[in-house]
């Protein structure tokens, strides 16, 4: 991960020179209603959208057995963590929805209603393709957390006209993988998604908006991170051997991040990136709280 963001920054520099005058008007937001960019990016959207669906239900629920719709309680799974990887990509897609129309000159509002709940359009649709399959579910609780992570976007815009406080994520590989590869996943990229011990959601907050005129670089934030250990099923009644089983524990963590898009800089497509990786919490040592104690962590 730390090589492939390194190849990311040096690409980006080694590029934005000859990229700068090239794409620095086409990556402006327009001021005023940019129809063609408008259409582009609802047709591209309605296009992945469908594609994905359509995937998945062809190619990964093609898995499992089919069944009448139905609903499941899994609210008390994975010590929520998947919960909050739900607030998390819906407040991601929806700042990215409301982003491109922003960028083709639509107005505020339409940006909201239709950009902003994107992410909760999307992961709700496929809410309803888990209710007709059999290993899995509808689940109430996905959706109520769908809607947290897109009402604390449009909450803020509304409120305050900028996001001071960003949903970001983080991910360190764990051994816990290596027990229960079935679940958690062999390869590094399918740990990122499935082994919730290494994975760190995070609430990162902007001191500069909070503190105006307090002298404060404005790419400097504080994070207040959550985790767990020990997962290695959903919930201790997951049918999993008693032998087999791990202490399961919460873990919160005080740490600093960077807003890459709060960066000084005059390149468009710099700032571009920027915010494209402003999903990523920056590692610095942390502190961590658990049942456990207090520990200090080198990085997090």
């Amino acid at each position: 991960m730390r090589s492939f963001i390194l190849y990311i920054g040096l690409w980006c520099c080694c590029i934005s020179v000859s990229a700068q005058s090239a794409f620095s008007k086409f990556l402006t937001p327009s001021d005023t209603l940019h129809t063609k960019r408008r259409n582009a990016v609802i047709l591209s959207e309605t296009l992945l959208a469908t594609t994905a669906l359509v995937g998945l239900n062809e190619v990964w629920y093609a898995d499992f057995e089919r069944s009448k719709f139905h609903t499941v309680d899994d609210t008390g799974d994975w010590l929520q963590l998947d919960k909050v990887g739900h607030a998390f990509a819906a407040y991601q897609l929806g700042r990215h929805g409301a982003q491109l129309l922003r960028w083709s000159g639509v107005a505020e509002r339409e940006q909201l209603i239709y950009g902003a709940t994107l992410g909760f359009t999307f992961l709700t649709a496929i809410e309803v393709l888990d209710g007709f399959s059999s290993a899995w579910g509808f689940s109430w609780g996905d959706v109520g957390a769908n809607a947290l992570g897109t009402g604390l976007y449009i909450s803020q815009e509304l409120l305050w006209k900028e996001q001071r406080v960003a949903l970001k994520f983080s991910f360190m590989q764990t051994p816990f993988a290596a027990q229960r590869p079935d679940l958690l996943g062999t390869s590094f990229a399918e740990q990122i998604l499935k082994d919730y011990n290494g994975q760190t959601y995070w609430l990162s907050c902007n001191l500069d908006a909070f503190f105006k005129g307090k002298g404060l670089p404005k790419w400097l934030n504080v994070a207040f991170g959550y985790g767990g250990e020990g997962l290695l099923s959903g919930s201790r009644t997951s049918g999993l051997a008693l032998a087999d089983q791990q202490e399961r524990y919460r873990q919160y963590y005080l740490s600093l991040d960077v807003n890459l898009y709060n960066i000084p800089t005059n390149s468009t497509f710099l700032k571009t990136i920027f915010s494209v990786f402003n999903m990523i919490k920056i590692p610095f040592p942390a502190l961590e709280i658990s049942k456990k104690g207090f520990a200090f962590r080198p990085l997090r």
